[in-house]
């Protein structure tokens, strides 16, 4: 709001409607940093800026606190105490060294009665700062959504990549001991190809995560019992660390498959992980396989504490996190459009004295 506009509203009274409000009015010396009031007080009146500045602020996103306007002198703010009778909407903080006349609510609308002239002219700069207002606070809360987005985004990326880089540096130590054996270190190399491959993979994933999906997803056909020793092969080391062992069940079929094995693999190494971080040492986690004649169904139960049922269609949204200690979610949305990229589903369930049960099927052919 201009300082000449909010003059204006003021100017408008009559002298002896003036007078009656300065008689009223009482004047306040307040230092830089003083806070007139805070967001949620009682309204009990309007405030006349007659020297220095001040900020108006309000709290959006994420509790954070954000400046929506500066005033300076002949504003006024407080207004919304003559509106609603309701606590404040905002805080009012001094900038620079202010005085200010303070008009309780009652007096101020004894006056307002007197000169309908003043009071529509009131409302009109109301609607315009509110206007004004809402701009402002969409603008910080947008933005405020959006860091806090980055954070979590961020957050899941370390969350995700401290698993490979781990066993990397081990295997990197493996190679360069004194002691080691020449099969040691070629074993430690193709560990650390294989695990720079996946880190590659991984970070793949979450570029095409914030693309969005193409839908093209090239599948050739694999066999698909091959593919699956060889990925639990690479992940065993990664369980064992944790005291977690990894059984399987039953053979997984044999016969081929259509597959984008690269990020098929990206889905196993997601939902183990997914599932070691619930699983206590000494657990399992268990792999099944249903060969349903025209999908092949994949099954992995770890014998953590499960969760609640409610929350098994929210598990594959992205960010969501349901107590898990670290990780926003992310990884289980990434491992949903991948399957649905393969023209297959995945789900979760859990049951009474049972972990979680994560299953997605694969089809034996593309769709059209």
């Amino acid at each position: 709001m201009s300082d000449s506009t909010s003059r204006g509203v003021f100017n408008e009274l009559l002298s002896a409607e003036l007078k009656t409000l300065k008689q009223t009015a009482q004047e306040l010396s307040l230092p830089a940093g003083h806070v007139v009031f805070r967001q949620g007080d009682p309204g009990d009146g309007i405030y006349l800026v007659e020297k220095g500045t001040l900020e108006i602020s309000a709290v959006v996103a994420g509790g954070e606190a954000r400046v929506l306007t500066t005033l300076g002198p002949g504003s006024f703010f407080g207004e919304m105490a003559l509106m609603d009778n309701q606590p404040r909407s905002a805080t009012a903080t001094v900038a620079t060294d202010c005085t200010l006349s303070f008009i309780p609510t009652d007096a101020m609308w004894r006056v307002l009665e007197q000169s309908p002239k003043v009071l529509i002219s009131l409302m009109r700069e109301f609607s315009s700062r509110m206007r004004e207002f809402d701009r402002r606070y969409l603008h910080e809360v947008f933005q405020a959504d959006r860091l806090a987005l980055i954070g979590r985004f961020v957050q899941s990326i370390v969350h995700d990549f401290k698993n490979p880089l781990n066993i990397i540096g081990l295997a990197g130590d493996l190679a360069g001991a004194d002691n080691a054996r020449p099969e040691d270190r070629r074993e430690a190399g193709e560990l650390i190809r294989k695990h720079v491959s996946r880190l590659s993979n991984m970070i793949n994933e979450v570029l095409e995560y914030t693309r969005g999906s193409s839908g093209h997803t090239p599948l050739v056909p694999g066999s698909y019992r091959e593919f699956v020793r060889q990925t639990l092969a690479d992940i065993q080391p990664e369980a064992a660390q944790r005291g977690v062992a990894i059984e399987c069940e039953n053979e997984p079929p044999e016969q081929p498959l259509p597959m984008d094995k690269a990020r098929l693999t990206h889905v196993f190494h997601n939902l183990v992980n997914n599932a070691l971080d619930f699983t206590p040492a000494g657990g399992k986690i268990i792999f099944r396989f249903l060969d349903g004649g025209r999908e092949v169904v994949t099954e992995i139960e770890d014998t953590g504490p499960g969760f609640a049922p409610e929350i098994a269609t929210r598990l594959f949204e992205p960010f969501a996190t349901h107590g898990k200690a670290h990780g926003t979610g992310l990884g289980l949305s990434i491992c949903k459009r991948i399957i649905e990229d393969h023209k297959g589903r995945i789900r979760a369930r859990s049951e009474p004295d049972r972990g979680a049960i994560f299953s997605f099927t694969l089809p034996r052919a593309p769709a059209a």
